[in-house]
Protein backbone atom coordinates (compact mmCIF):
# COMPACT_ATOMS: atom_id res chain seq x y z
CA UNK A 1 0.00 0.00 0.00
CA UNK A 2 2.82 2.41 0.86
CA UNK A 3 4.55 1.67 -2.45
CA UNK A 4 1.33 2.36 -4.35
CA UNK A 5 0.81 5.63 -2.48
CA UNK A 6 4.38 6.69 -3.14
CA UNK A 7 4.05 6.10 -6.88
CA UNK A 8 0.70 7.92 -7.05
CA UNK A 9 1.81 10.95 -5.01
CA UNK A 10 5.45 11.48 -6.02
CA UNK A 11 5.83 14.81 -7.77
CA UNK A 12 2.08 15.31 -7.86
CA UNK A 13 0.75 18.88 -8.16
CA UNK A 14 -2.54 19.43 -6.37
CA UNK A 15 -5.28 21.63 -7.88
CA UNK A 16 -5.16 25.29 -6.87
CA UNK A 17 -8.44 26.69 -5.44
CA UNK A 18 -10.09 29.60 -7.24
CA UNK A 19 -9.88 31.68 -4.07
CA UNK A 20 -8.25 31.39 -0.66
CA UNK A 21 -9.73 28.58 1.44
CA UNK A 22 -9.80 29.49 5.13
CA UNK A 23 -10.17 26.29 7.15
CA UNK A 24 -10.56 25.97 10.92
CA UNK A 25 -9.23 22.67 12.29
CA UNK A 26 -11.24 22.01 15.44
CA UNK A 27 -12.47 19.47 17.92
CA UNK A 28 -13.50 20.26 21.50
CA UNK A 29 -11.99 16.95 22.62
CA UNK A 30 -8.26 17.06 23.29
CA UNK A 31 -5.73 14.56 21.98
CA UNK A 32 -7.47 13.75 18.70
CA UNK A 33 -4.69 15.07 16.46
CA UNK A 34 -5.81 18.62 15.67
CA UNK A 35 -2.37 20.20 15.66
CA UNK A 36 -0.71 17.18 14.04
CA UNK A 37 -3.33 17.22 11.30
CA UNK A 38 -3.06 20.98 10.78
CA UNK A 39 0.70 21.09 10.30
CA UNK A 40 0.98 17.92 8.24
CA UNK A 41 -1.87 18.84 5.90
CA UNK A 42 -0.28 22.27 5.51
CA UNK A 43 3.08 20.68 4.74
CA UNK A 44 1.53 18.29 2.22
CA UNK A 45 -0.28 21.11 0.42
CA UNK A 46 2.83 23.32 0.38
CA UNK A 47 5.05 20.53 -0.93
CA UNK A 48 2.66 20.16 -3.86
CA UNK A 49 3.30 23.78 -4.86
CA UNK A 50 0.45 25.58 -3.08
CA UNK A 51 0.88 28.64 -0.83
CA UNK A 52 -0.17 27.81 2.73
CA UNK A 53 -0.40 29.82 5.96
CA UNK A 54 -0.88 28.18 9.36
CA UNK A 55 -2.27 30.34 12.18
CA UNK A 56 -1.40 28.83 15.55
CA UNK A 57 -4.34 29.93 17.69
CA UNK A 58 -3.54 27.57 20.58
CA UNK A 59 -1.60 29.02 23.58
CA UNK A 60 0.36 25.75 23.84
CA UNK A 61 2.15 26.72 20.60
CA UNK A 62 2.57 23.13 19.43
CA UNK A 63 1.92 23.98 15.78
CA UNK A 64 4.67 26.62 15.95
CA UNK A 65 7.05 23.98 17.32
CA UNK A 66 6.22 21.50 14.55
CA UNK A 67 6.71 24.16 11.86
CA UNK A 68 10.10 25.09 13.30
CA UNK A 69 9.25 28.78 13.70
CA UNK A 70 10.24 31.05 16.59
CA UNK A 71 7.63 31.40 19.33
CA UNK A 72 9.44 32.64 22.41
CA UNK A 73 7.82 35.36 24.52
CA UNK A 74 8.03 38.72 22.75
CA UNK A 75 7.93 37.24 19.24
CA UNK A 76 5.28 38.94 17.05
CA UNK A 77 2.43 36.47 17.14
CA UNK A 78 -1.31 35.90 16.84
CA UNK A 79 -1.64 37.64 20.24
CA UNK A 80 -0.66 40.98 18.66
CA UNK A 81 -3.10 40.33 15.82
CA UNK A 82 -6.04 39.66 18.16
CA UNK A 83 -5.37 42.18 20.93
CA UNK A 84 -3.30 44.94 19.34
CA UNK A 85 -4.70 44.94 15.77
CA UNK A 86 -1.31 44.07 14.27
CA UNK A 87 -1.29 43.15 10.59
CA UNK A 88 -1.13 39.42 9.96
CA UNK A 89 1.69 39.85 7.46
CA UNK A 90 3.90 41.40 10.18
CA UNK A 91 3.69 38.25 12.32
CA UNK A 92 4.28 35.64 9.59
CA UNK A 93 7.41 33.50 9.56
CA UNK A 94 8.57 31.22 6.77
CA UNK A 95 8.87 27.54 7.64
CA UNK A 96 12.60 26.69 7.40
CA UNK A 97 12.07 23.17 6.04
CA UNK A 98 9.34 23.65 3.40
CA UNK A 99 8.90 26.25 0.67
CA UNK A 100 5.55 28.03 0.26
CA UNK A 101 4.67 27.39 3.92
CA UNK A 102 4.34 30.17 6.48
CA UNK A 103 3.20 30.26 10.09
CA UNK A 104 1.85 32.82 12.52
CA UNK A 105 3.17 31.63 15.91
CA UNK A 106 1.47 31.44 19.28
CA UNK A 107 3.46 32.66 22.28
CA UNK A 108 2.84 32.41 26.02
CA UNK A 109 1.16 35.84 25.79
CA UNK A 110 -1.80 34.17 24.12
CA UNK A 111 -2.70 32.30 27.32
CA UNK A 112 -4.04 35.52 28.88
CA UNK A 113 -5.65 36.90 25.74
CA UNK A 114 -9.14 35.53 26.46
CA UNK A 115 -9.42 37.86 29.47
CA UNK A 116 -8.16 40.83 27.45
CA UNK A 117 -10.47 40.09 24.52
CA UNK A 118 -13.58 40.31 26.73
CA UNK A 119 -13.39 44.11 26.92
CA UNK A 120 -12.47 44.72 23.27
CA UNK A 121 -14.83 45.86 20.52
CA UNK A 122 -15.88 43.11 18.08
CA UNK A 123 -14.08 40.54 20.21
CA UNK A 124 -15.44 37.57 18.22
CA UNK A 125 -14.53 38.88 14.77
CA UNK A 126 -11.00 40.20 15.22
CA UNK A 127 -9.27 37.25 13.55
CA UNK A 128 -11.78 37.30 10.69
CA UNK A 129 -11.03 40.96 9.98
CA UNK A 130 -7.28 40.34 10.09
CA UNK A 131 -7.51 37.43 7.63
CA UNK A 132 -9.82 39.32 5.26
CA UNK A 133 -7.47 42.31 5.27
CA UNK A 134 -4.46 40.07 4.67
CA UNK A 135 -6.11 38.43 1.64
CA UNK A 136 -7.27 41.80 0.25
CA UNK A 137 -3.83 43.41 0.71
CA UNK A 138 -2.08 40.56 -1.14
CA UNK A 139 -4.53 40.88 -4.01
CA UNK A 140 -4.12 44.67 -4.15
CA UNK A 141 -0.33 44.34 -4.17
CA UNK A 142 -0.49 41.84 -7.04
CA UNK A 143 1.12 39.08 -4.98
CA UNK A 144 0.40 35.42 -5.57
CA UNK A 145 -2.71 34.08 -3.90
CA UNK A 146 -2.45 32.44 -0.49
CA UNK A 147 -4.23 29.21 -1.40
CA UNK A 148 -4.91 27.89 2.10
CA UNK A 149 -5.13 29.44 5.55
CA UNK A 150 -5.35 26.75 8.25
CA UNK A 151 -6.27 27.78 11.80
CA UNK A 152 -5.26 25.48 14.67
CA UNK A 153 -7.61 25.70 17.68
CA UNK A 154 -7.24 24.98 21.40
CA UNK A 155 -9.32 22.07 22.78
CA UNK A 156 -11.82 24.35 24.50
CA UNK A 157 -14.65 26.69 23.63
CA UNK A 158 -13.44 30.17 24.55
CA UNK A 159 -12.96 33.39 22.62
CA UNK A 160 -9.90 32.00 20.83
CA UNK A 161 -11.92 29.13 19.38
CA UNK A 162 -14.87 31.41 18.63
CA UNK A 163 -12.52 33.74 16.72
CA UNK A 164 -11.25 30.73 14.76
CA UNK A 165 -14.80 29.64 13.87
CA UNK A 166 -15.77 33.15 12.81
CA UNK A 167 -12.53 33.55 10.86
CA UNK A 168 -12.93 30.28 8.94
CA UNK A 169 -15.22 29.44 6.05
CA UNK A 170 -14.86 25.70 6.50
CA UNK A 171 -14.43 23.43 9.52
CA UNK A 172 -12.09 20.45 9.31
CA UNK A 173 -12.70 17.91 12.11
CA UNK A 174 -10.11 15.26 13.03
CA UNK A 175 -11.74 12.37 14.92
CA UNK A 176 -9.83 9.80 16.93
CA UNK A 177 -11.15 6.30 16.35
CA UNK A 178 -12.47 5.81 19.88
CA UNK A 179 -15.97 5.88 21.34
CA UNK A 180 -15.60 9.16 23.25
CA UNK A 181 -14.80 10.89 19.98
CA UNK A 182 -18.38 10.32 18.79
CA UNK A 183 -19.79 12.07 21.85
CA UNK A 184 -17.38 14.97 21.32
CA UNK A 185 -18.46 15.25 17.69
CA UNK A 186 -22.09 15.68 18.66
CA UNK A 187 -21.21 18.53 21.03
CA UNK A 188 -18.96 20.16 18.44
CA UNK A 189 -21.72 20.19 15.81
CA UNK A 190 -24.05 21.98 18.23
CA UNK A 191 -21.38 24.60 18.84
CA UNK A 192 -20.81 25.13 15.11
CA UNK A 193 -24.54 25.50 14.59
CA UNK A 194 -24.64 28.24 17.24
CA UNK A 195 -21.74 30.05 15.54
CA UNK A 196 -23.59 29.85 12.22
CA UNK A 197 -26.78 31.20 13.73
CA UNK A 198 -25.22 34.24 15.39
CA UNK A 199 -21.79 35.07 13.97
CA UNK A 200 -20.82 33.30 10.73
CA UNK A 201 -23.72 32.08 8.56
CA UNK A 202 -21.34 30.84 5.82
CA UNK A 203 -19.51 28.39 8.09
CA UNK A 204 -19.83 24.74 7.05
CA UNK A 205 -18.29 21.43 8.02
CA UNK A 206 -16.48 20.37 4.88
CA UNK A 207 -14.16 17.61 6.06
CA UNK A 208 -13.87 14.85 8.66
CA UNK A 209 -10.64 12.87 8.99
CA UNK A 210 -10.27 9.66 11.00
CA UNK A 211 -7.00 9.73 12.97
CA UNK A 212 -5.05 7.22 15.09
CA UNK A 213 -6.73 4.44 13.15
CA UNK A 214 -5.77 0.85 13.93
CA UNK A 215 -7.55 -1.48 11.54
CA UNK A 216 -6.67 -4.49 13.70
CA UNK A 217 -9.16 -3.50 16.39
CA UNK A 218 -12.92 -3.92 16.17
CA UNK A 219 -13.47 -0.61 17.98
CA UNK A 220 -11.61 1.42 15.36
CA UNK A 221 -13.54 -0.27 12.56
CA UNK A 222 -16.85 0.31 14.34
CA UNK A 223 -16.14 3.99 15.01
CA UNK A 224 -15.03 4.48 11.41
CA UNK A 225 -18.17 2.76 10.14
CA UNK A 226 -20.37 4.86 12.40
CA UNK A 227 -18.82 8.13 11.25
CA UNK A 228 -18.93 7.17 7.57
CA UNK A 229 -22.57 6.07 7.79
CA UNK A 230 -23.72 9.37 9.30
CA UNK A 231 -21.38 11.68 7.34
CA UNK A 232 -20.57 9.96 4.03
CA UNK A 233 -19.99 13.19 2.09
CA UNK A 234 -17.72 14.79 4.64
CA UNK A 235 -15.56 11.86 5.78
CA UNK A 236 -12.29 11.36 3.93
CA UNK A 237 -11.50 8.04 2.29
CA UNK A 238 -8.00 8.37 3.74
CA UNK A 239 -7.41 7.38 7.36
CA UNK A 240 -4.38 8.34 9.45
CA UNK A 241 -2.79 5.36 11.23
CA UNK A 242 -1.15 5.36 14.62
CA UNK A 243 2.48 6.13 13.87
CA UNK A 244 5.62 6.56 15.94
CA UNK A 245 7.11 8.74 13.19
CA UNK A 246 4.22 11.21 13.37
CA UNK A 247 4.69 11.48 17.15
CA UNK A 248 8.49 11.88 16.93
CA UNK A 249 8.60 14.60 14.28
CA UNK A 250 7.66 17.65 16.48
CA UNK A 251 10.54 16.93 18.86
CA UNK A 252 12.83 17.72 15.91
CA UNK A 253 10.91 20.90 15.04
CA UNK A 254 9.51 19.30 11.91
CA UNK A 255 6.39 17.81 10.41
CA UNK A 256 6.45 14.13 9.52
CA UNK A 257 6.63 15.20 5.86
CA UNK A 258 10.26 16.28 6.25
CA UNK A 259 11.18 14.09 9.22
CA UNK A 260 10.43 10.84 7.39
CA UNK A 261 8.75 11.46 4.04
CA UNK A 262 8.59 7.76 3.16
CA UNK A 263 6.86 6.64 6.37
CA UNK A 264 3.30 5.34 6.38
CA UNK A 265 2.14 8.36 8.40
CA UNK A 266 3.67 10.88 5.99
CA UNK A 267 2.15 9.16 2.96
CA UNK A 268 -1.26 9.04 4.67
CA UNK A 269 -1.19 12.76 5.40
CA UNK A 270 -0.01 13.55 1.88
CA UNK A 271 -2.92 11.51 0.54
CA UNK A 272 -5.28 13.38 2.87
CA UNK A 273 -3.88 16.70 1.61
CA UNK A 274 -4.55 15.61 -1.97
CA UNK A 275 -8.09 14.65 -1.02
CA UNK A 276 -8.63 18.02 0.66
CA UNK A 277 -7.40 19.84 -2.44
CA UNK A 278 -9.50 17.75 -4.82
CA UNK A 279 -12.64 18.10 -2.69
CA UNK A 280 -12.33 21.86 -3.01
CA UNK A 281 -12.78 21.49 -6.77
CA UNK A 282 -16.12 19.69 -6.46
CA UNK A 283 -19.46 21.32 -7.14
CA UNK A 284 -21.41 19.54 -4.42
CA UNK A 285 -21.74 21.34 -1.09
CA UNK A 286 -21.37 19.35 2.14
CA UNK A 287 -24.32 19.49 4.50
CA UNK A 288 -24.53 22.29 7.00
CA UNK A 289 -24.07 21.48 10.69
CA UNK A 290 -27.83 21.51 11.43
CA UNK A 291 -28.37 18.79 8.84
CA UNK A 292 -25.40 16.83 10.19
CA UNK A 293 -26.69 17.10 13.74
CA UNK A 294 -30.04 15.72 12.58
CA UNK A 295 -28.26 12.79 10.93
CA UNK A 296 -26.22 12.12 14.09
CA UNK A 297 -29.33 12.02 16.28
Amino acid sequence: MDARRRIELQGRTFPRPSKTRVITVANQKGGVGKTTTTVNLAAGLAMSGLNVLVIDNDPQGNASTALGIEHRAGTPSVYEVLVEDELLVNTMQECPHIENLWGVPATIDLSGSEIELVSLVSRETRLRKAIDRFIADREAAGESQMDYVLIDCPPSLGLLTVNAFVGGREVFIPIQCEYYALEGLSQLLKTIDLIRSHLNPDLRVSSILLTMYDGRTNLAQQVAGEVRSHFPAETFRTTIPRSVRISEAPSYGQTVMTYDATSTGALAYLEAARELAERGQGSSSPRRPAQMQEARS
